[in-house]
């Protein structure tokens, strides 16, 4: 996001004049260096300021925290890329953020509110996270701040249906409202969604398991070339399933238990072996019952040999063949979320916990 020294502080100063700056309680802002001013005028205003985290890569926001009795000095430090990471605390999946405006970075912009990002498609996803997260209404503002020579025509062919436009352009020199009819994104368009970009975004995993949930189609980018095999049995017991919750948890179990009547066999050559790695899930919420976080280690492909439940401590410990396997369901289940709360999912410190209790065995 090009960032230009010349009016760009007039150009963020103007969002203090905006009515629904000064009606908003709670802001997004990019953390891109041309809105650092807006970051800024939030702070001062005592506002509630989100900032998305660097590339989705840890979670979907920070909350900016500045110490009491901070000083203006201080609020322009916590306004910096620098102050996010020194004056923040991460807000997760079900924070029950409420954002009144968001404001974001643009390559270029049309005063019809077409918008050109960096290509990568964050800030749409982003957007779209907050939709699927109840974060932001349909009528949610839009802010950019640009350079005057960065509003050019765009044509309309050029956007897709994941793209989000704006409401307002502020410039050094001009206030523009778009009055732009174009709808904004209405959620994740999970069909344009890679399994790549699953794997750098670890919330939008736990976004899908929870949409998936809720019965909506969360078929990504990469499966759709698998419909054409939707009248196979496999596919069929799965929508079966998927349809009688009853039905998936019995199979759930079945399946789950296969793996450990397979398990039984070999334990008596891993007990001694020193090869089972074990993985520590810690904040689980008190609320969450074990068939749930079973449910969840099925849907990341992270099944256990053995699952130990404390959900009196808050915590479990999943028992994997080797350190390769366990490796690999940590990176699977990196920021999953149930109950409102985001997991700890880490290698436990011993590698071993004694007392384990088999997975099927557990209500």
């Amino acid at each position: 996001i090009p960032f230009f020294t010349q009016g760009s502080h007039q150009a963020c100063c103007s969002i203090k004049e905006l009515d629904v700056f000064k009606r908003a309680r709670e802001i997004k802002v990019d953390p891109d260096k041309p809105l650092e001013g807006v970051r800024l005028a939030a702070l001062q205003a005592r506002k509630t300021l989100l900032v998305p985290t660097p590339r989705l890569r840890t979670g979907l926001f920070n909350k900016i925290v500045p110490p009491l009795g901070a000083t203006k000095e201080i609020l322009r430090i916590c306004a910096t890329s620098q102050g996010i990471k020194e004056y923040s605390v991460p807000v997760g999946l079900d924070g029950k953020a409420r954002v009144d405006l968001v404001v974001v970075g643009s390559v270029a912009v049309s005063e019809k509110g077409w918008r050109i990002g960096k290509g990568e498609g964050y800030a749409d996803m982003e957007y779209a996270m907050m939709v699927s997260m109840g974060a932001v209404q349909a009528d949610t503002p839009v802010i950019t701040i640009v350079h005057d020579c960065q509003v050019v025509d765009i044509a309309e062919e050029l956007l897709g249906d994941h793209d989000l436009t704006v409401d307002y352009i502020l410039t050094p020199t001009r206030t523009i409202k778009t009055n732009c009819k174009r709808p904004k994104p209405q959620g994740i368009i999970w069909h344009k969604v890679s399994y790549e970009m699953l794997e750098k975004i670890p919330i939008l995993k736990s976004l899908r398991y929870r949409e998936k949930q809720a019965g909506k189609d969360v078929t990504l980018q990469d499966e759709r070339s698998d419909l054409a095999n939707a009248n196979t049995p496999a596919v069929l017991n799965e929508k079966a399933m998927a349809e009688n919750p009853g039905l998936r948890a019995a199979m759930g179990s079945a399946q789950i238990g296969q793996h450990h009547v397979e398990s039984d066999s070999l334990s008596p050559g891993l007990e001694g072996s020193g090869l089972i790695t074990t993985v520590y899930v810690g904040n689980i919420p008190p609320s969450v019952r074990v068939s749930e976080l079973k449910c969840a280690l099925r849907e990341f492909h992270a099944t256990p040999l053995r699952l130990n439940w404390q959900g009196s401590q808050r915590r479990a410990f999943l028992d994997y063949k080797d350190k390769a396997t366990a490796e690999s369901a940590v990176s699977s289940l990196k920021g999953l979320s149930l109950g409102g709360d985001t997991l700890r999912v880490e290698l436990a410190k011993n590698q071993r916990n004694k007392g384990q209790v088999e997975i099927n065995s557990q209500k």
